[in-house]
Formats: C-alpha cells, sequence, structure tokens
C-alpha cells in the first residue's frame, strides 16, 4: 500500500518525488528504496523531494530523508528538499534535525534552479 502512494517522475535527469500530507514509516520507507531504484536506473543527477503537503514532522521521517539524501550523494547525485512549511521547520529544530550538505528551496522551481546551478558547477570541476 505504501509504494502506491509514492511516485518517482524523471524531468530530464532530475528525479521528482512528492511526499504525501500524512506519511506514515512505510510511506517513508518505500520512498526511500523507490528513489534510489530510480538513480540507478534512470543515470538521474539529483532528486527534489517535494514536501509542501507534509504538515508533521517525526524522527523517523527526518532521519530517513537525512539517510536518503546521502545515499543519493553517494550515487552521484544531490538533494533539494523542496516546500517545508513553517511548522515542519520548527519540528524539525525542536528535534536537533540537521540536513548537513542537503539543499533547501522554498518550492519546487527553486529546488529545480539550485540542483541545475550544482549542476554546473561540477561540470566546471
Amino acid at each position: 500500500m505504501a509504494d502506491e502512494r509514492i511516485s518517482v517522475i524523471k524531468v530530464r535527469d532530475i528525479l521528482m518525488v512528492t511526499m504525501p500530507a500524512d506519511p506514515d514509516d512505510p510511506t517513508v520507507t518505500a520512498l526511500q528504496e523507490q528513489a534510489l531504484k530510480a538513480m540507478e536506473r534512470f543515470e538521474a543527477k539529483g532528486l527534489v523531494l517535494d514536501i509542501s503537503a507534509v504538515e508533521t514532522l517525526d524522527s523517523f521521517f527526518a532521519r530517513t530523508i537525512v539517510e536518503t539524501a546521502r545515499m543519493i550523494e553517494l550515487m552521484g547525485g544531490r538533494t533539494v528538499i523542496a516546500g517545508m512549511r513553517p511548522s515542519v521547520a520548527i519540528t524539525a529544530t525542536q528535534l536537533g534535525f540537521t540536513l548537513g550538505n542537503v539543499m533547501t528551496a522554498l518550492d519546487v522551481d527553486r529546488a529545480l534552479d539550485l540542483l541545475a546551478d550544482a549542476h554546473q558547477r561540477r561540470r566546471r570541476r
């Protein structure tokens, strides 16, 4: 059932995932598995994780998102978390949730711009 709630969409060389409003643990786990499989399958350059519908955050969700971003990075991609609501940001701070190298953006458009800029900088090195 959780697999049905998550879809990974490829847009050019970027993967897009939109989290449902009330992600339970199986849904979060399915997101991680599907995103990693899609990274390999499509040889994507990055992942945009749209959490704009998410209203609450728990420690499992927060930890899994950070772990997924690290795994994506190990596979050669970058992750941008887009659309974090103020209430989610407050809860994340209260839980001591840190993103490390994970980029954030106010919305999906800005997330795509961030990934495009990051990809251009990598190509110049």
